[in-house]
């Protein structure tokens, strides 16, 4: 059940942490934000977007690490986070921004992160 619940927290933490890193240039195409916007609201706007984050991140870990009694080593958990955030950041990608698509080079990438799982996990 650790391993639902690491994943589980993983997945809403990077959902957080991708709108916190990158909400702002949606918002600022979609004129929430202007060219003229301090740079000091933005980075408010995405700390508060990074405080659920954490709130989901440090426990993931905490719950994942072997040390804890969880199930995966520390390589195994940060792997696994990798593969989480840039699959949501995939997803965000192209379904807020339009400009943005995919190629053959992402999907190899996106190959070689499943791979980097597959070797992570051997004994």
């Amino acid at each position: 059940m650790n391993q639902l619940y690491t994943v589980g927290l993983l997945i809403v933490s990077n959902v957080f942490m991708t709108f916190a890193w990158y909400g702002h240039l949606k918002m600022q195409q979609l004129k929430v934000f202007s060219d003229t916007t301090p740079l000091f609201i933005v980075i408010l706007f995405s700390w508060l977007l990074a405080m659920p984050e954490y709130m989901c991140q440090v426990p993931a870990n905490r719950i994942g690490f072997a040390g804890n009694g969880g199930p995966y080593s520390l390589m195994q958990l940060k792997v696994i986070q990798e593969v989480i955030s840039l699959s949501i950041f995939t997803v965000f990608v192209t379904v807020f921004f339009q400009g943005e698509s995919l190629h053959w080079n992402h999907a190899a990438a996106f190959l070689c992160l499943v791979m980097a799982v597959y070797f992570v996990f051997l004994k």
